[in-house]
């Protein structure tokens, strides 16, 4: 796993161990920033199951102008600090050790662009999809990545189905406000 481009361009990053351990392939990615690459330099990002946090370093890297990490495993905020320490972007970087949920309680900061990819099957992602477009700016993107087979909404709070990419046996959708896409 490495970042893509940008400031930490190339740098490699470490990973958490085990079976339950299923981190964003390199292509998917790459994808994922080709569709919001004219929209990341400067704004805020939320990485929302941060994991080894290579979401938002790649969006550090291209530029954004903040990371917010959110995981609530010890190992995975240990690995994400040190990855952030590694590629120089820690600086920029907002590391929290808390469950989804009661992140997204403590309210306060707005986000620019979010991505989601919690364990599958589970129905967090479609839960987490209900909880966050109040925490989004107007102008903003929900990325939401997912299997294939498991069911989401077309519409989440003022936030609707914008987008669908597929890669292999996952699925990338992107939210964006309904003002905004009609």
């Amino acid at each position: 796993m490495r970042v893509i481009t940008g400031t930490a361009r190339g740098r490699r990053l470490l990973t958490l161990e085990g079976e339950d351990v299923r981190p964003t392939t390199d292509r998917v990615k790459e994808a994922v920033f080709s569709v919001i690459q004219f929209e990341t330099e400067g704004r805020v990002f939320l990485d929302l199951f941060a994991g080894s946090g290579q979401m938002g370093i790649e969006a550090l890297s291209r530029g954004a102008r903040e990371a917010v990490f959110v995981d609530s495993s010890k190992k995975a905020v240990e690995i994400i600090r040190k990855n952030l320490a590694a590629t120089k972007l820690d600086r920029n970087a907002r590391v929290r050790q808390t469950d989804w949920q009661s992140f997204l309680a403590s309210g306060g900061q707005e986000f620019d662009i979010a991505f989601l990819d919690p364990p599958y099957g589970k129905g967090i992602l479609q839960s987490a999809l209900e909880r966050l477009p109040v925490h989004m700016r107007k102008t903003g993107v929900i990325i939401a990545e997912n299997p294939l087979d498991e069911e989401i909404l077309s519409e989440y709070g003022e936030f609707a189905l914008d987008r669908q990419y597929r890669y292999g046996k996952i699925k990338i959708s992107t939210f964006r406000h309904k003002e905004l896409l009609s």
